[in-house]
C-alpha cells in the first residue's frame, strides 16, 4: 500500500520542480501505475534503468540487482505547464475504500460515492482489482470492483 502514497507524492513533486524525468522503485504495483499514466496521456514513457539512469540495453532485474533497479517516467508537460496538476491517494493504509461497480460508475458520471466526490472532466481514478490495476473505466467494463487507490487530474 505504500507504494501508492510514493508514487503520488514522486510524481507530484517531480512536476512541481520541472523535472524531465523521475526515477521511482521498480515494483509491480508502481508498475502497473505507470502504465496507466502512461496511456491516458499524463506521462510520455516508462523505461526500466538503475538508480543513476535508465538502461541502454535489456538488463533483468535478478536478486543482486532488484534494490538499484527504478523505472524512469518522462514527464509530460504542455505549453510550459504541467499535463498532471494533481495526484492524489484515496485509500490510505488506516482507511481502504473499496467500490462496488456501480459505486465506480456513480463517480465516473457526477454523483458521489461514498464520501468521494464525482470525477472532474479529464480526471481519472485508479482501482485495485482482482485482476490487476486497471483504470476506472477498463474496471467498469470488466465489470470489477475494487479498492480506489488514487486519482489523477
Amino acid at each position: 500500500m505504500m507504494a501508492v502514497h510514493d508514487i503520488c507524492a514522486r510524481v507530484q513533486n517531480g512536476f512541481k520542480a520541472r523535472l524531465q524525468s523521475i526515477a521511482i522503485p521498480d515494483t509491480k504495483m508502481n508498475l502497473a501505475i505507470s502504465m496507466i499514466l502512461y496511456r491516458q496521456g499524463f506521462i510520455s514513457s516508462v523505461q526500466r534503468g538503475n538508480h543513476i539512469e535508465p538502461d541502454k540495453e535489456v538488463v533483468q532485474t535478478q536478486p543482486h540487482n532488484i534494490a538499484s533497479r527504478r523505472l524512469w517516467l518522462d514527464l509530460k508537460y504542455r505549453d510550459n505547464k504541467p499535463v498532471l496538476q494533481k495526484m492524489s491517494c484515496i485509500s490510505k493504509g488506516s482507511k481502504r475504500v473499496y467500490m462496488n461497480v456501480e459505486e465506480l460508475k456513480n463517480l465516473t458520471i457526477g454523483r458521489r460515492a461514498k464520501f468521494i466526490p464525482p470525477l472532474q472532466l479529464g480526471e481519472i481514478a485508479i482501482i485495485g482489482t482482482s485482476r490487476g490495476v486497471l483504470e476506472i473505466k477498463e474496471a467498469i467494463e470488466q465489470n470489477h470492483g475494487g479498492e480506489v487507490l488514487c486519482r489523477v487530474i
